[in-house]
């Protein structure tokens, strides 16, 4: 049998010079399998189990999990759960139905009053005329017996009273607890029209207003008619301008507006003017539109024409009786490139 200590180690090399082995075996050093192949050095945790990071390390905690039923979670405090949501309907339909009932009760007792005798007319009062009578005026209105504040027909009783020719506007007032008042806006007397009559040798005379309504023929001071006029319209139609001379064949109505161009081109002219010459105007005669012929309180005849370039026309009119005081009789501006004048 051979001898153990003969067989050379299994994991050993023979030593350097060719010695021979003193017959024992030498162990070589073995490889830590678990130290890491990495240069590094090789970590092995003091106590607790593999993997456990080491005391001090920053990484975080993982949180524990635990299961909740859907049934245990609360409702946040800004109301978004479903309590809170109820609630807010719950209230959201409280205030709408408080805001109705108080809107139907509003309505019943508007309705309730209306068609009670509460606020009753008891009285009409007219304001604002001078050349129409108060009590023509609420004659005309007739509001009817019976009528209170809430029902009167507003709209039918200014409908009535615009269409008397004077009437250029009108408002009409509640005034608690019984009173409706006829606020009036009257037209004025713009001038005074010598209309030719039919038989061609009588002329009668018309009042006319500013926007060119016929307001009525005045009658002959001291008539029968006279008596229903008022004073007023006496006292503007003699300081109203006079229209003279206008064709034959115009035909004024009541409350109707003129459709005569000579009669309507001397209200513009006159209206249209802004100096001291207006005032100066005592009439026109409007035979023509181009033949239009201003005759002033001194007496000077101006034959004015279209109402166009008045400011121009009245400037020339102007100087030349600045300039000839006393001297002149005659002016024409018909063209007021080229003026001419003609002295007494």
């Amino acid at each position: 049998m051979a001898n153990r200590s003969s067989r050379p180690s299994t994991g050993g090399r023979a030593p350097s010079g060719g010695s021979r082995s003193s017959g024992r075996s030498v162990r070589m050093p073995q490889t830590n399998p678990r130290r890491s192949r990495s240069t590094g050095a090789s970590y092995r945790p003091s106590g607790g189990s593999f993997g456990a990071p080491p005391r001090g390390s920053r990484r975080a905690a993982q949180p524990s999990l635990r299961s909740v039923r859907v049934g245990d979670l609360e409702p946040s405090r800004g109301g978004r759960g479903r309590g809170g949501m109820d609630a807010s309907y719950r209230n959201y339909m409280g205030r709408f139905v408080k805001v109705a009932i108080a809107i139907v009760v509003v309505i019943a007792v508007f309705l309730g009053v209306r068609q009670s005798s509460l606020f009753a007319i008891q009285n009409v009062t007219v304001t604002g005329v001078t050349h129409i009578t108060s009590t023509a005026m609420a004659e005309l209105a007739a509001v009817p017996t019976g009528s209170t504040l809430l029902r009167v027909d507003a709209a039918g009783i200014k409908s009535r009273l615009l269409t008397n020719a004077w009437v250029k506007d009108v408002s009409v007032n509640r005034v608690l607890p019984d009173t409706l008042e006829l606020a009036i806006t009257e037209r004025t007397v713009s001038a005074v029209v010598e209309v030719p009559g039919q038989d061609g040798g009588s002329t009668a005379q018309w009042a006319i207003a500013s926007d060119g309504i016929w307001l009525m023929e005045i009658p002959a001071q001291g008539s029968e008619e006279a008596a229903n006029v008022s004073s007023q319209v006496y006292a503007d139609a003699d300081a109203a301008l006079k229209i003279t001379n206008v064709p034959y064949g115009v035909s004024p109505k009541v409350g109707s507006a003129c459709t005569d161009d000579s009669v309507l081109n001397a209200l513009s002219i006159v209206d249209g003017m802004t100096t001291s010459l207006k005032d100066q105007v005592a009439s026109v005669s409007a035979s023509g539109v181009d033949n239009t012929v201003l005759t002033l309180d001194s007496g000077v005849q101006i034959a004015f024409g279209n109402a166009e370039d008045i400011r121009d026309k009245e400037r020339i009119c102007l100087q030349l009786m600045e300039q000839y005081p006393d001297q002149i009789s005659y002016i024409n501006v018909r063209t007021p490139s080229s003026p001419t004048w003609r002295a007494l």
